[in-house]
């Protein structure tokens, strides 16, 4: 109870700090305006039948996905067991209820004691599964006093994570020795765990889910409805830039206008990370550059109005003719050799023969957009993010790109370069120079895309490892999911 509250003391001395910042982003900002009262009080609907129960907590969009396989595996082993979902953020609660109408969601407690405390017995789960590595200490420390047991599921921890809590070791090994089951990805994950202070018996390599709920065929339902919406045709050579920030977009932008002159059927697919930056984006392709736009959100809100388009394709050519509202003026003649730059520049008016620039504005498809790229940069590697989920591209057999700064999947970027199925850019420029030297070898693009493909494949499997995990360790400590199945 002692550390309980001197957390509780440190997560309010913290929270006064973050105050002003808090309240820019509610006010101001007008973002994570919902579920105030489940974050610092706990206060979630109480759960009405006493069946068997088991809360599953991810923190945003790319967690709450990766359950999808974990779920439909675990309904289907016990039917009558009732699944709660938490979330973080407000993003990855708003997916997580489209994606899984059929379950409770819930914004997760912050970890004041009070809040988990009232969270645990509202719920009453009979057991608490962190997705990644989501070691919250109250929370844990509360269901542990509640007799719940907690497992970890695809668990994961950077190099640059686990230098922080070699820091706090003492505290670690306590919250470690709380888990009934550290399922995680590989061998390196689970090393660092045990030198944490996990007990060996209870740390399990399964590999990964993320490659269980990958998608493989390009001809699935939602990558086609995705297709027909942006009017993409079998011959374009798809080019994405999904998950970016700023200024990602940008340099995929300057790649488009130096490559489509002398490759007319290239295609540019832009997918921000973030919806905030939406409009933003919007602004910057229509106004900025000067190219048309067609926005996803327009269609799937108006599916019987064709999308909002400076522009009509020809049916006889496949080539498109812009409707600027001006007499367009002739454009420099961009090339590899001189790219346009990446500044704000306004650029002249488009050519009249010009495809449109597909924004996907919605949240929760950019899985099935990947689906639609021979070519894919998955952003946040080119800035200081860390890098984004490089393995639906890969999954779809596309070539896939990414930039030097990927830590955050530092294993699968090891994997995909080692097996020579991606390739690294260093640069905006460098981007261009890889995306044109994939567009005139055709034959080399696609064999980087095969190998990528089949790599995902082999490491399939790791939901079947962790649904059977969990029901034995389960079983173990209450077994009322047991007599269900």
């Amino acid at each position: 109870m002692l550390l309980s509250w001197l957390l509780n003391l440190a997560y309010l001395a913290l929270l006064s700090v973050l105050s002003p910042w808090v309240l820019f982003r509610i006010i101001v900002q007008c973002k994570d305006r919902a579920g105030w009262r489940e974050k610092l009080w706990g206060a979630v609907a109480p759960r009405e039948s006493d069946r068997p129960c088991v809360w599953l907590h991810a923190v945003s969009v790319g967690e709450a996905l990766q359950l999808q396989p974990v779920l439909d595996g675990l309904a289907a082993k016990w039917p009558g067991s009732e699944f709660v979902i938490s979330t973080t953020t407000g993003t990855g609660h708003e997916v997580a209820r489209r994606k899984y109408p059929q379950h409770r969601v819930i914004f997760a407690p912050l970890d004041f004691s009070w809040a988990v405390n009232r969270a645990l017995r509202r719920i009453a789960p009979t057991a608490l599964v962190l997705v990644e590595l989501e070691l919250w200490p109250n929370l844990i420390l509360c269901a542990a006093r509640h007799g719940i047991p907690v497992l970890l599921i695809n668990g994961r921890i950077g190099e640059r994570s686990f230098r922080g809590y070699r820091r706090i070791r003492p505290l670690m090994q306590r919250l470690l020795d709380k888990l009934s089951l550290c399922a995680v990805q590989n061998e390196t994950y689970a090393e660092r765990l045990r030198e944490l202070g996990a007990d060996p018996a209870k740390v399990v390599v399964t590999g990964s889910i993320k490659f269980d709920r990958i998608e493989t065929r390009r001809d699935n339902p939602r990558t086609a409805e995705l297709r027909r919406a942006f009017s993409l045709q079998p011959d374009d050579v798809v080019f994405i830039a999904g998950s970016t920030q700023p200024p990602e977009e940008q340099f995929a932008l300057d790649t488009y206008l130096a490559l489509r002159l002398k490759h007319p059927q290239l295609r540019l697919v832009l997918v921000p990370r973030h919806k905030e930056r939406f409009d933003e984006v919007a602004k910057l392709v229509e106004e900025t550059y000067r190219l048309p736009l067609v926005r996803r959100s327009q269609k799937s809100e108006a599916r019987s109005q064709k999308p909002e388009v400076r522009g009509q394709r020809s049916e006889s050519s496949g080539q498109w003719s812009v409707f600027s509202g001006q007499t367009p003026n002739h454009e420099p003649p961009f090339s590899i050799l001189n790219p346009p730059s990446s500044s704000l520049t306004p650029h002249p008016s488009p050519l009249t023969m010009l495809p449109p620039v597909c924004l996907l504005d919605t949240l929760g498809e950019l899985a099935a957009c990947w689906g639609l790229a021979d070519i894919a940069f998955v952003g946040g590697s080119l800035t200081n993010r860390g890098g984004q989920n490089m393995i639906e591209p890969a999954g779809y057999g596309a070539a896939v790109l990414f930039g030097p700064n990927t830590w955050n999947f530092r294993d699968v970027v090891a994997m995909l370069l080692t097996g020579d199925a991606a390739r690294v850019v260093e640069s905006a420029a460098d981007l261009t120079a890889h995306v044109a030297r994939l567009q005139e070898h055709s034959e080399d693009a696609a064999a980087l895309g095969r190998r990528a493909q089949q790599l995902v494949l082999t490491q399939q499997g790791a939901t079947r490892r962790t649904v059977n995990l969990i029901g034995e360790t389960i079983s173990r400590h209450d077994g009322r999911l047991a007599k269900v199945a």
